[in-house]
């Protein structure tokens, strides 16, 4: 069976967490280190992915960046979302060969993982690319997007925990204007969720994958990438 490295990295400022990713793939792409999940929180940002429309940030940079909310854009596929503090956000360096499939796969991970809480999610793959991710009845709970080069993705998820839901009022997430945005705490009432849904997600994605999840710790993760330079 495979081997999975799971490490959790605490808050993560967006950009320092793009270059993380870099560097990983590069050796993911090498053969110096087998699949990784990463798994973090960011400060609050927003991310424009590839098929971002005009409008989907109708306040303007300056307003945003007067609510201390950074707005960066990004190479994955989708459009705005919104991560915050309280967020599960899940990186995942693995190689593949079919990226809608590992589409599919973060969205049963996710789902697994949710059931876990009492919580009844869905994926909608037949409405269409804007209805990528998890969804309770028609609240989103989950996005999802990922980028693929030579073969090995970076990108991931970010799942509702117990984060603010606010600032995605202010934009169009996902590119629906009708959407409602979800979380744990909102389904539930319960906090503190984080830490199981980070075990929960890293073991439903790992069974996804068939392969064996290995806990790494963060200065272990940053000296094989010191090693591999």
């Amino acid at each position: 069976m495979s081997e999975l490295w799971t490490c959790d990295l605490g808050v993560v400022p967006y950009r320092d967490a793009l270059e993380l990713q870099e560097g990983l793939r590069v050796a993911r792409q090498e053969g110096a280190i087998p699949d990784v999940l990463l798994a973090l929180e960011h400060p609050p940002v927003y991310t424009r992915g590839r098929r971002t429309r005009d409008g989907e940030l109708p306040l303007g940079e300056q307003w945003y960046a007067d609510q201390g909310i950074e707005i960066v854009d990004v190479r994955r596929g989708g459009r705005v979302t919104y991560h915050g503090p309280g967020q599960l956000v899940g990186y995942a360096i693995a190689q593949i060969d079919d990226v809608v499939a590992f589409v599919r796969l973060f969205e049963r991970a996710a789902i697994a993982a949710l059931a876990a809480e009492g919580i009844a999610a869905r994926a909608r793959p037949d409405e269409g690319a804007d209805y990528t991710g998890v969804w309770v009845d028609d609240r989103k709970i989950a996005s999802i997007g990922v980028h693929v080069s030579r073969g090995v993705s970076a990108h991931g998820i970010a799942i509702n925990a117990d984060n603010d839901l606010t600032p995605f009022t202010w934009v169009v997430p996902c590119g629906l204007p009708d959407v409602q945005m979800t979380s744990i705490a909102a389904e539930t009432g319960r906090t503190d969720t984080l830490p199981a849904l980070r075990e929960r997600f890293a073991a439903a994605f790992a069974a996804e994958l068939g392969a064996t999840a290995r806990p790494v710790d963060p200065a272990a993760l940053q000296g094989v990438l010191a090693a591999a330079r």
